[in-house]
């Protein structure tokens, strides 16, 4: 190496490491501002109401206290009914949006009918309008057929703005999908739903995970719904019941509407770590389709 090349072989490594030192600090900063909210609702339900409610907060709780989660389960706000209206609201809407999702998006995706492409986009623009503008024809639809203020009301609404989005993931994950396997299991004797069912199904795993989670998601966080549908605490879900709970006109119980919250969180976190592997293959599925 001439003295000429030191120099520079120098300044590269350094150059390289200013930019590792840089990428770190960014990625950390990130990080922090993602994750700020959450150890600020999990250090607020440790507090005291007292310390909650402080004109100047502390970082982190003086004094811990599990109080605020006994109070949950031991208080006046029945936030075991709530949470048990999300998770069931939430886990059947996901299984027959799936279901739905499933036949519709391999409708579209294998149709050969003359309006497949119209009627796909036509299911793909109800996404375009808000759910404000929903909730009033289906508030009408729902009161004719008396389901007001129940479960299958609940599931009704929650699934019909999920199909709209189920279909057009599984519609990508289909066009993926090699059409030889279909036309080797039609050879051996099955129908169109044999196939389906038999064949293409177990291998859409990952794509009928990715839409139940996101079914689900949506559903446990959607608040509009439950809050225009149920009218009563025996059919309210977690978002409109602990809005109602512990949002009062001169004090909120921040400690326990915190807890509450941390408890709300802790499903859709765990769904999310548990099937993260099958989401990452069933987003990404459908973005080779037609290539």
């Amino acid at each position: 190496m001439t003295v000429e090349e030191r120099p520079t072989k120098h300044r590269g490594g350094r150059r390289a490491w200013f930019t590792r030192v840089c990428v770190v600090v960014t990625v950390a900063l990130f990080a922090v501002w993602t994750l700020w909210p959450l150890y600020w609702m999990a250090a607020t339900s440790l507090k005291s109401p007292l310390e909650a409610t402080r004109l100047d907060p502390t970082l982190w709780p003086h004094s811990f206290t599990f109080a605020n989660f006994r109070a949950l389960f031991t208080g006046t706000v029945p936030f075991g009914t709530y949470l048990f209206n999300s998770m069931f609201t939430a886990l059947v809407s996901a299984l027959v949006a799936v279901v739905v999702s499933t036949l519709c998006g391999y409708g579209f995706s294998r149709g050969g009918y003359r309006l497949t492409g119209v009627t796909s986009i036509a299911v793909l623009a109800t996404q375009m309008l808000p759910l404000v503008v929903l909730i009033g024809p289906l508030y009408l639809l729902l009161l004719k057929a008396h389901l007001l203020n129940t479960y299958l009301g609940l599931i009704i609404g929650y699934t019909s703005f999920s199909v709209p989005f189920g279909a057009w993931m599984m519609k990508g994950f289909f066009d993926a999908m090699p059409r030889e396997i279909e036309e080797a299991a039609r050879v051996d004797g099955n129908g169109r739903l044999g196939v389906l069912f038999r064949v293409v199904v177990p291998l859409s795993v990952p794509g009928l995970v990715t839409t139940a989670v996101f079914v689900f998601m949506n559903t446990w966080n959607n608040l509009l719904y439950p809050l225009t549908l149920a009218s009563t605490d025996s059919r309210q879900t977690l978002p409109a019941g602990l809005m109602q709970s512990f949002s009062g006109t001169f004090k909120t119980d921040w400690g326990g509407m915190m807890a509450a919250a941390l408890i709300t969180s802790l499903p859709l976190v765990i769904a999310f770590f548990a099937v993260q592997r099958f989401m990452v293959r069933g987003m990404t599925a459908g973005a080779f389709a037609g290539t």
